[in-house]
């Protein structure tokens, strides 16, 4: 069994940082993709970030230049550093990996729990 679990968010006034983190762990062999992606209240989920295991990086325009997207391979480890907040950022964000379990195995996607962040002074 795969699980990723998030951790990092919280409440925090706009133009403050936060930074989620989002670790793999189980019955892994490979993993390729990993990413964020949020739900605001009343609205569908949508990409926030990924990056490849080369470590390619891909942002929605609406994070570009506030937020950056990092991974520890070794760790099987996802991060999201957000700096300058705002309150329209407040969603629930989960993390997303690509993972094979074993050699010759299929590619499956997982996600994490999910985890608050809310934006407010």
């Amino acid at each position: 069994q795969v699980q990723l679990v998030e951790s990092g968010g919280g409440l925090v006034q706009p133009g403050g940082s936060l930074r989620l983190s989002c670790a793999a762990s189980g019955r892994i062999a490979s993993v390729y993709n990993m990413g964020w992606y949020r739900r605001a209240p009343g609205k569908q989920r949508e990409v926030v970030a990924s990056i490849s295991s080369g470590g390619a990086t891909n942002y929605a325009d609406f994070v570009k230049g506030r937020f950056t997207v990092s991974r520890d391979n070794a760790k099987n480890t996802v991060y999201l550093q957000m700096n300058s907040l705002k309150p329209e950022d407040t969603a629930v964000y989960y993390c997303n990996a690509e993972i094979r379990s074993w050699r010759g195995a299929p590619v499956d996607n997982y996600w994490g729990q999910g985890t608050q962040v809310s934006v407010s002074s």
